[in-house]
């Protein structure tokens, strides 16, 4: 026989109607997404001038300000919305303009830079800690 709930004790957190995030926290995400996006232009330009140095320090760079997000907001949102950031303007700056200009150079430096931030971008915003609801343990006897 199955357990069912009779309308007692608290609801658990994937059972409950969907709502619309906070102001505050659409704020915060969209401050999240602008530090990507500076953070990017950054190690855009910081990568080929000091090359092993200046990727690593891009990277690190792309992977604090992700991890920070999700703790600061307490949720992947954080992550993902300076990964978001980090990425558009990434990509956008690897066009090259009509006059010759270019900002990434066909090197290992400038594939490494952009592989590996996507690759922080995505571990950081799928492995950082999520919201965890409140409540008893869901093992017994811890």
């Amino acid at each position: 026989m199955s357990r069912r709930t009779t309308g007692r004790g608290p609801t658990p957190t994937l059972a409950q109607p969907l709502r619309l995030p906070s102001g505050g926290r659409i704020a915060a995400c969209g401050g999240l997404f602008l530090l990507g996006a500076v953070v990017g232009v950054a190690g855009t330009l910081v990568q080929p001038a000091w090359f092993p140095g200046g990727l690593l320090l891009a990277l690190a760079a792309e992977a604090g300000l992700c991890l920070g997000g999700a703790l600061a907001l307490r949720s992947r949102a954080g992550a993902a919305s300076a990964a978001g950031g980090w990425v558009l303007v990434v990509i956008l700056l690897t066009a090259s303009r009509p006059e010759g200009d270019f900002l990434f150079a066909a090197g290992a430096g400038s594939y490494l830079f952009l592989l590996g931030g996507i690759a922080v971008a995505v571990m950081c915003a799928t492995l950082a800690p999520g919201r965890q609801p409140d409540g008893a343990p869901v093992r017994l006897g811890k």
